[in-house]
């Protein structure tokens, strides 16, 4: 039982998302907490350019246990065709349901 412990323990969860404003604009990014990401977004904690246009609603996100494919994955979606993210997006939400709007906070 203690080698699951610590396996667990040292197991970590990364997410690559997409926030969007309610006018569609788009915003990828990588994280270890996606919660508390998505939170500081929506109460503009990190200025830039999700603040400057409101882009605050979780509309996709993927989870991936390495760091390394996580972020590679987020450039790989970064440097897609806003057709192709929207395609994703659409794939798994099509309605664009904000994903985050029942958790606690949000």
């Amino acid at each position: 039982m203690r080698s699951v412990w610590i396996v667990r323990v040292l197991t970590k969860t990364y997410y690559v998302y997409i926030l969007a404003s309610k006018s569609r604009t788009l915003y990828t990014g990588v994280t270890n907490n996606l919660e508390r990401r998505v939170i500081e977004h929506r109460r503009k904690l990190l200025p830039g350019f999700t603040a400057r246009y409101n882009i605050n609603r979780l509309v996709y996100y993927e989870v991936c246990n390495d760091p390394l494919a996580a972020i590679s994955r987020e450039k790989q979606i970064k440097g897609w065709t806003r057709l192709r993210k929207v395609a994703l997006i659409e794939s798994l939400n099509c309605d664009w349901k904000d994903l985050s709007g029942a958790w606690p906070g949000s």
